[in-house]
């Protein structure tokens, strides 16, 4: 073989550095402009096109000039492209118009006159043809030999950058969304646990409400006491998720839930070898680390994870068991219980040095039975809850249903009374929930205690009394839930508003 002509030898190394130039970028829609820019300069002509597959719907299509977004798509089967495409040939037209196969409807829409093409088919490393690379008006004559060899090659580095780009596209697409769907999720985290989440219109529940809202900007530690299903978690997730921190991870442990010898190992973290088969594994307070650490029923841990908690609050560092190196930890500490922690410490079931640094702020959850006001509104929304995420219709309670649920005594509280009501909802094809439909073991209605003097007797309390004091404190509650709005107490109670008016006048009640 001679010696390389230096025409051939220029076209090789220009080929090469647009190759490069054709790997290095991502952005399909950039690839495309650098494509056709390059082969005009390397083929010395008017113009080039890439024009990719859409199989579907069995179209070429096009950008229709260098930088913009407008798209050109015509029937794969028609034009000097679509015959490449159609046959995978190399395609090479001397004079555009004479030529059977040239589609001229595309002249006439951008204005352009074509005196001669070539034409290759783009494929793709699996052999199929995904497009086609075209060339127009040679400068000096017609497209040659070298032309093709030079298109069909640059062609072939082409299917292999595009299909890379479009893969990449995907993927920042599929990034982008995911993005969005776990900001979605976050908002919708937000929104559920702010403290517009703790559902309650009475004077208790609001007070907690503005107690949250005053403590926001603060990273003080927090005590939440009461009854089991009060909703101390709740509280805890609306301090979290208004605070600076709602960004952070909120991690929850019930440390009545796990058995005193893993507590440690699972608040502190555990160092390789402590015991046979052991890994080295974080705990929650670094799992909670620039967060928030919520301990449900402190009240149950043993004195050592006590005292652990206690250097870690007071020094915010920590050591993982069998560890002896500290580990700094930023963790707000959440706390809750079900117990009387005074009493503990009384009896030195809890260390005083602790209660103090973990009730800087004290949070306490009444139980349902002391506000029986506001379980109409409770039972309503998690009816509400019940339909939106099952994607049925709305329902109601049936007056009979709402007077039971208002006088249960609730020893579970909200958490019994959203089970209750989940329930009711699920066994129910009405529109409206049937008394008959209640949890049998529900017990009947209980009349309200009667105060009792101390030095007096204690006087017997007629049937008529008993009801009327409940209707009372029943359409009193309704009222202040609704902010007097007569016509939503009216509905919580299983009346008409006409109906409600007539029993207001008759307690003398003010609306």
């Amino acid at each position: 073989m001679g010696p390389m002509q230096p025409e051939l030898h220029e076209k090789l190394a220009a080929l090469l550095a647009i190759c490069q130039k054709m790997n290095s970028e991502r952005d399909l829609g950039a690839l495309l402009d650098l494509m056709v820019r390059e082969a005009t300069h390397l083929l010395d002509c008017d113009r080039a096109s890439i024009f990719l597959l859409d199989r579907e719907h069995n179209q070429l299509w096009s950008k229709v000039a260098l930088g913009s977004d407008e798209i050109l798509r015509f029937d794969a089967r028609m034009g000097i492209a679509g015959k490449a495409v159609q046959t995978g040939e190399v395609v090479n037209v001397r004079d555009a118009y004479s030529h059977p196969e040239f589609y001229n409807a595309i002249d006439g829409e951008t204005g352009y006159r074509t005196r001669n093409v070539l034409a290759v088919a783009v494929r793709n490393q699996r052999g199929e043809v995904v497009g086609a690379f075209e060339a127009l008006n040679k400068h000096t004559g017609a497209f040659g030999a070298r032309d093709e060899a030079a298109l069909d090659a640059l062609a072939s580095h082409a299917a292999i950058a595009i299909e890379n780009a479009q893969l990449i596209g995907e993927l920042r697409r599929s990034q982008d969304q995911l993005a969005e769907h776990n900001a979605h999720l976050m908002r919708e985290v937000v929104g559920k646990f702010s403290v517009h989440g703790i559902i309650g219109a009475g004077v208790r529940i609001q007070q907690v409400v503005r107690l949250i809202e005053r403590i926001r900007d603060s990273l003080v530690n927090v005590l939440v006491t009461g009854e089991s299903g009060t909703g101390k978690e709740l509280v805890a997730k609306a301090i979290h998720y208004s605070s600076s921190r709602a960004r952070r991870p909120f991690v929850a442990l019930n440390c009545a839930a796990l058995p005193e010898t893993l507590i440690e190992s699972e608040l502190f973290g555990i160092e390789k070898g402590v015991a046979t088969g052991v890994e080295s594994r974080a705990g929650l307070f670094q799992k909670a680390d620039s967060g928030t650490l919520f301990l449900d029923e402190i009240g149950d841990l043993s004195p050592a994870a006590q005292a652990k908690i206690l250097r870690v609050l007071q020094e915010r560092v920590l050591e993982r068991v069998g560890g002896r190196a500290p580990i700094p930890v930023d963790v707000r500490l959440l706390a809750a219980t079900n117990k009387d922690l005074e009493t503990e410490i009384a009896r030195g079931g809890f260390r005083e040095d602790l209660y103090y640094r973990i009730k800087v702020i004290h949070i306490h959850m009444p139980p349902l039975r002391e506000i029986r006001e506001e379980i109409p509104l409770l039972a309503n929304r998690f009816l509400e809850e019940y339909c939106r995420e099952t994607n049925r219709g709305a329902m109601e309670f049936s007056p009979g249903v709402l007077r039971r649920l208002l006088t249960a005594p609730w020893p579970g509280n909200v958490r019994q009374l959203r089970n209750e009501v989940m329930r009711l909802a699920a066994i129910t094809h009405q529109n409206v929930i049937p008394e008959d439909d209640l949890w049998e073991d529900l017990p009947p209605a209980a009349l309200p205690p009667q105060p009792v003097s101390p030095s007096a007797p204690r006087k017997e309390v007629s049937l008529k009394n008993a009801v009327a004091d409940l209707e009372k404190h029943m359409i009193a509650g309704a009222l202040e839930s609704t902010r007097n709005n007569q016509q939503q107490a009216a509905r919580l109670l299983g009346l008409s508003r006409q109906g409600l008016i007539n029993k207001m006048k008759r307690y003398s009640i003010a609306g």
